[in-house]
């Protein structure tokens, strides 16, 4: 929370400038390609224009449970939010790196 001094405002600004980044890159790397373009474009839309606090509770606190398994790590979610399936989207597109 921003205090009394200059240097702590700054930095609480900082952070909440980077988080906001976050969102606004998460829904520009979105795909809009594809037998369903009209809808992924209306999503993607959806999560520019969408405040962060509804973005934090949509794809920031989601209740997963982490197993290990052999040589494997694996994340199970454990609650259903109308934004998952954009979750999903986003983290496949994630995980695959940039192509210049």
């Amino acid at each position: 929370m921003p205090v009394q001094d200059l240097v702590s405002n700054w930095a609480y600004m900082v952070m909440a400038a980077l988080a906001w980044s976050l969102k606004a890159w998460c829904a520009l790397r979105l795909p809009e390609t594809g037998r369903w373009r009209e809808k992924y474009k209306a999503e993607k839309q959806e999560l520019l224009r969408m405040e962060f606090k509804k973005f934090v509770n949509a794809f920031v606190r989601i209740p997963a449970l982490v197993v290990r398994t052999g040589r494997k790590i694996i994340l199970r979610l454990l609650s259903w939010n109308p934004y998952q399936h954009v979750f999903l989207r986003a983290i496949d597109r994630i995980d695959h790196p940039l192509r210049c």
